[in-house]
């Protein structure tokens, strides 16, 4: 298989879809692999590099669309490249269709099969393609909330972990799944107090084993979620339904009753976000204000450590890279139930009910539509 490697255009976006190492995976199994001229420059990977892996290096973008069977990336296509799509070739990537339609039109209307590393499954029941970048974004949010809560970043101006004397911030995390878990690590070895909602008791009992009496816990009732949102120096959103659009806990109305000066980490915005003020924002300009509440909402958090998230991520996506790649990818689809529920575009239609729901569309079963195919 012919698999094509495109340079990330996302702004700030520095991972690469296949690193040397998984490169010469796939060469060494007779697959050739065009890479975009400094594709890895992020990750430190040159273009030597991946010559060394087998790779072929090519200049022109559109060139190397026009000639793969399969392209790899990490981030959801921007419209220049939805455009560069065609039926008949696979996109094997981040989509994260729910929180945007115009995206999914383009998406499906491309005819690609197309791939979403954040539904494909394990079996285990988990995210395993979503869940190291989850890791890696709950890490990310404590640092982040801990720069925006200084003053010249318009912060309150406190420490997350306070000082002799002095209270330590009060952190609350809507979420306690991935992200939610690795964010109240981090807030908790800062010496924040730390506070985690979410709904599912099982979840809370193994924060609860985990962390002890140092991490408090709560049910994510409405007055609950308002009574500590009023005394919160931070709020870090992770809460997930997979595939489908954030649930909105955080309401306008709640910033009116925050301390001022309080921020909001939204690590949800890739699903459109957990807060209703919440939108998309870059590394570049990382935060705004509403109602004196720093909101910061980079759609792409993990792309600022590229080198070690570009890592973590192919470790986890090599095993499927190489089913498409050894078995086609109409036979890995149909083979593999966890790869086949990553299926959110095939032939012209949706096929992931979630997104459907979340953006009042119609979705095909992928079971139907790939024996349609057959």
């Amino acid at each position: 298989m012919l698999i094509g490697v495109p340079k990330e255009i996302k702004p700030q976006e520095n991972r690469v879809g296949l690193i040397p190492a998984c490169v010469r995976e796939l060469t060494r199994r007779g697959h050739e692999v065009i890479v975009e001229q400094g594709a890895g420059q992020g990750i430190g990977a040159t273009d030597a590099h991946y010559r060394n892996a087998g790779a072929r290096i090519e200049a022109d973008v559109d060139a190397l669309f026009r000639a793969a069977e399969l392209i790899v990336k990490v981030k959801e296509p921007l419209q220049v490249e939805r455009k560069r799509l065609s039926p008949g070739q696979a996109l094997f990537t981040y989509l994260h269709l729910a929180a945007d339609k115009v995206l999914t039109d383009e998406v499906v209307q491309s005819g690609a099969t197309s791939i979403a590393y954040e539904t494909v499954t394990s079996p285990e029941g988990g995210l395993p393609l979503l869940a190291p970048m989850s890791e890696i974004a709950g890490r990310m949010s404590v640092q982040a909330a801990a720069n925006c809560l200084e003053t010249h970043h318009r912060g309150k101006g406190v420490l997350l972990g306070g000082a002799v004397g002095v209270e330590p911030s009060n952190v609350v995390i809507l979420g306690g799944g991935i992200v939610g878990s690795n964010a109240a690590s981090m807030a908790l070895g800062l010496g924040a107090s730390v506070t985690v909602i979410d709904r599912s008791a099982h979840v809370l009992r193994a924060l609860n084993a985990r962390f002890g009496d140092r991490l408090k816990t709560a049910f994510p009732f409405r007055e609950t979620i308002s009574r500590l949102l009023e005394t919160a120096d931070c709020v870090i959103i992770g809460v997930l339904v997979p595939g489908a659009a954030a649930p909105r806990l955080v309401l306008a109305s709640d910033l009116k009753t925050m301390k001022p000066g309080s921020v909001l980490v939204d690590v949800a915005i890739d699903q459109g976000g957990g807060a209703e003020t919440s939108r998309p924002t870059t590394h570049a300009e990382p935060t705004y204000v509403i109602d004196d509440i720093v909101h910061y909402c980079v759609a792409n958090m993990p792309g600022a450590v590229a080198r070690t998230s570009t890592y973590a991520l192919n470790n986890a996506t090599l095993p499927f890279v190489l089913d498409l790649a050894d078995m086609g990818v109409e036979k890995a689809l149909r083979t593999n139930v966890h790869l086949r529920r990553g299926l959110n575009a095939y032939r012209g239609e949706l096929t992931n009910d979630d997104v459907a729901h979340a953006l009042g569309l119609t979705a095909r079963a992928p079971e139907s539509a790939l024996a349609e195919a057959a």
